[in-house]
């Protein structure tokens, strides 16, 4: 089979053969559906130095947010039928080490991650252990069903800001990841939701198809011109950036109220300076976000059986897999929210 991997450490991804995977006893063959494309995989074609620690699993076939149905099952798996359509956690815990054998996966100090560290989902076949695949219920769309890794960080996000009923969001970054932050918080009760971006016209027309209004774009004026409205009502209980620029920092903490919290969940190139003097009289709280706990998964798949017409808005764009390139640029010129990369066996056009 045809996979995409990163071979070397720089710049650039290849196309390379590989034999279709044989899973292991407690593993599971999976025929892919669909995977997006995700910003962490333009880091790592683009080699940015936040992925550097990939250098050691190399080569190693990228793609990380899928859904597949199983195809084969190792010898130890129970719990999974043929044709069952999954979606997988891609964080695979080792199973040796001391958090894990006291049955507490999320601490895992030596994980791998699909399409980082061990072979992903830009390929036909992938083989997953069973553990991670979460079934997803008959009805769902394969297409849709890929979003849930990207919701499991949105997810975990709007949890760590403690998001509640009445509070006022804003979100910093109108992508994939920050759709589905405001979705969430709306979801948590939040009784407003800003979501600002900079020269994003296509990803904040997906935001109004989702029901969202208060839009901020910075290049029209600034983002201190666009906050100005919002902030005469007051500054927000949560800000959570999802942009990965380090020059929204200082604003997202300017807008913060007293006591409020800051989630950081974009990946930083680079160290980002802050006022602490500033953070610490205002008593706000700064706090990282990233992998949603294991037992967020299933909520995260009946939340997208429950939304899936509403989050297929989402999807802007579908691609062959031959033409995973052009959806890498989609993505990269921020023409889309989220770009589906399908197999080339039984492509059809949009």
């Amino acid at each position: 089979m045809k996979s995409l991997q990163k071979s070397h450490p720089a710049p650039g991804l290849e196309w390379r053969e590989a034999a279709v995977p044989t899973p292991g006893p407690d593993e599971v063959l999976l025929r892919v559906r669909a995977t997006g494309v995700c910003g962490t995989d333009l880091h790592i074609d683009e080699w940015t130095s936040s992925y550097h620690f990939m250098a050691r699993a190399l080569p190693v076939t990228i793609g990380h947010e899928f859904s597949a149905e199983v195809s084969a099952c190792g010898d130890r798996v129970s719990g999974l039928a043929r044709g069952q359509l999954v979606t997988v956690r891609p964080s695979v815990v080792c199973g040796v080490c001391a958090a894990c054998r006291g049955q507490d996966f999320d601490a895992c100090v030596t994980r791998q991650g699909m399409g980082v560290t061990r072979h992903g989902a830009f390929a036909e076949w992938v083989v997953a252990p069973a553990r991670n695949c979460v079934p997803v219920p008959a009805g769902v769309d394969p297409l849709v069903a890929a979003l849930a890794e990207p919701l499991s960080v949105s997810l975990e996000a709007v949890r760590t800001g403690g998001v509640k009923r009445g509070d006022r969001v804003l979100v910093l970054g109108p992508g994939n990841i920050g759709q589905g932050i405001a979705l969430l918080a709306r979801e948590a009760g939040a009784a407003q939701v800003v979501v600002a971006g900079h020269g994003d016209a296509p990803r904040m027309a997906v935001l109004q198809r989702l029901g969202f209004n208060d839009l901020i774009d910075s290049a029209q004026g600034g983002l201190a011109h666009g906050l100005a409205p919002y902030l005469a009502q007051g500054r927000f209980d949560v800000v959570i950036e999802a942009t990965g620029a380090a020059a929204v920092i200082g604003p997202a903490l300017q807008a913060l109220k007293s006591h409020g919290v800051l989630v950081i969940t974009g990946i930083h190139a680079a160290p980002v300076p802050i006022d602490l003097t500033a953070l610490v009289r205002q008593h706000q709280s700064l706090r990282g976000s990233y992998r949603a706990p294991e037992a967020a998964w299933p909520e995260v798949v009946a939340f997208i059986a429950q939304h899936q017409d509403q989050l297929r808005h989402m999807i802007t764009h579908r691609v062959p897999l031959s033409e995973a390139a052009r959806g890498f640029a989609l993505a990269r010129e921020r023409i889309a929210t989220k770009v589906m990369v399908l197999p080339d066996a039984g492509w059809t056009p949009e």
